[in-house]
């Protein structure tokens, strides 16, 4: 099984387009937050309302990562949903949205990226399908997507290229690792210079 986790998302920047990396308000709500990676089970909460939400902690798998489309006008969870969710083996919540009781979710050490913490909690009245395509931070998440996310940001991997861009960014990973700062600077200060003097650029 492929660990996705093993690899920041700044690697996965060399294999997958702008359009595949969320918002970067869509942030770690406590630090030093963990990596987490897993399958995207996908919910989208109705404006003002946080059922589905509720509902998928308890339908989700174990090594899932639960991703919602909400507003940000109303919390979608707080602590003891955070806590059961964990306690289910959820790796963790990424939400466009915002949720509620951040220092108990803080001491239960249980992952949210989020665009905030807002006290009023949402409404339980709106039903919507789970694990239908949503849109989270800017990026159409589909259910069984890759998401990996950590301080560094929050990348979408589509389930066909998950292979791919996982091969491509460890070895992105492997060849850095490699390589001393000095040799990354001959590196780089070599290609800064001929891409300088092709664009005709000459100091003064």
């Amino acid at each position: 099984m492929i660990q996705f986790d093993t690899v920041s998302p700044c690697e996965y920047a060399d294999a997958l387009p702008r359009k595949q990396f969320m918002d970067y308000r869509i942030k770690p709500l406590w630090q030093p937050i963990p990596r987490i990676a897993g399958p995207a089970f996908t919910v989208k909460c109705e404006a003002g309302d946080h059922l589905m939400l509720h509902a998928a902690i308890y339908r989700a798998n174990a090594g899932d990562i639960i991703v919602v489309e909400a507003d940000d006008k109303f919390a979608v969870a707080g602590g003891n949903v955070c806590a059961i969710a964990k306690a289910r083996g959820i790796k963790g919540f990424v939400i466009d949205g915002v949720i509620r009781d951040l220092a108990e979710t803080r001491e239960n050490q249980f992952p949210v990226f989020a665009r905030g913490v807002i006290p009023k909690p949402g409404a339980k009245k709106c039903i919507s399908p789970l694990n239908q395509p949503i849109q989270c931070g800017g990026v159409t998440v589909n259910a069984g997507d890759i998401i990996v996310a950590d301080e560094e940001g929050i990348v979408v991997i589509p389930q066909a290229q998950a292979q791919e861009a996982f091969d491509i960014a460890f070895a992105r990973g492997e060849k850095d690792a490699a390589m001393t700062l000095e040799q990354w600077q001959a590196q780089h200060s070599e290609k800064v210079e001929s891409i300088l003097s092709n664009l005709g650029h000459k100091d003064e």
